[in-house]
């Protein structure tokens, strides 16, 4: 499913149809009424971790308020239902990005799945399955044909038509409705609120560190191929616990983190594609045959890791 750095990709698309109202709606969501954002004003879009929240009002009435005035409104609103964004630490701040999909893996961890819906409130939670994307302006036309030879085009959950005339495509992804972003900034790692000091101790747990680093409660929006390459950019072995690590080397990591996530979308909004050092590879950049396997935590889902044995040393 689309990494962080894809989402927020996802939301620069929509940030332009902020203050317009929807004209026209479509698509084939069976989940979400698509007629319900008829003739509503788009107000807010925003990003956390692999969920895209898009803000909709009447349209009658004013535009709405300033970016301010709705921040101190969605924490009012929030309340008790948001978590705690806790002490600022050191943070990375997200560069521009673009690329509409990237290698991607059918399975997806628990902690990376929507939350159950809450009720209807103003708010459109948004979250991606395998090469789910946002188009803006554009419908997406197949590539190849299907197993059974037809050529025929994916069909978008949502499509909303505003009143500029433009309109924004939403594929493969799951849609509720909710009160307000249920998001934790500080574990964000493209968030200017990442909070590094709660970071590092998560990676201290003793498990094995490629479980940690898809735990979406500590590093929301980092996925699978995030995962992989900073590992080895690291040379940490997959299955290391963390508690074996020496904090240097867990500082590292967190750098490796940041700067890949970073780069990844500035590449993104550059129009270039990414090029992975070891995943879905046969060897490392020094020529190194790597290693697959599927690792997860007991119960979980299990994920596809690639890594080097002579680069990524186990440690006994």
């Amino acid at each position: 499913m689309p990494e962080g750095p894809s989402v927020r990709k996802f939301q620069l698309l929509t940030s332009p149809f902020v203050g317009q109202v929807v004209v026209k709606v479509g698509g084939s969501s069976q989940k979400l009424n698509v007629n319900d954002l008829n003739a509503l004003r788009l107000q807010d879009s925003q990003v956390h971790g692999k969920n895209l929240y898009l803000a909709f009002v009447t349209a009658e009435g004013p535009l709405g308020p300033t970016a301010e005035e709705t921040a101190l409104q969605r924490e009012a609103a929030c309340g008790a239902h948001c978590p705690a964004q806790g002490q600022q630490g050191q943070a990375a701040a997200p560069q521009p990005h673009s690329q509409d999909e990237e290698l991607q893996e059918p399975q997806h961890s628990r902690s990376e799945a929507p939350e159950a819906a809450e009720g209807r409130g103003n708010w459109l939670r948004i979250h991606f399955g395998m090469f789910g994307s946002v188009r803006a302006n554009e419908f997406s036309r197949a590539s190849r044909a299907n197993k059974r030879g037809d050529w025929k085009d994916p069909v978008p959950r949502l499509v909303l038509h505003f009143e500029s005339g433009g309109f924004l495509v939403f594929y493969n992804c799951r849609m509720l409705w909710c009160s307000c972003p249920r998001a934790d900034p500080a574990s964000d790692i493209l968030s200017v609120q990442f909070h590094r000091g709660r970071a590092l101790r998560a990676l201290c747990a003793p498990h094995p560190i490629c479980y940690t680093l898809l735990d979406q409660r500590h590093f929301s929006g980092l996925g699978n191929i995030i995962k992989n390459e900073i590992l080895y950019l690291a040379r940490i072995h997959p299955l290391t616990p963390g508690s074996l690590l020496a904090l240097s080397d867990l500082e590292h990591l967190l750098d490796c983190a940041i700067q890949f996530s970073s780069e990844w979308l500035h590449n993104k909004l550059r129009g270039q594609g990414l090029h992975p050092q070891v995943y879905q590879k046969e060897q490392c950049p020094l020529g190194h045959p790597l290693r697959k396997d599927t690792f997860g935590p007991s119960g979980g889902f299990k994920r596809l890791t690639w890594w080097c044995p002579q680069c990524q040393p186990e440690v006994l």
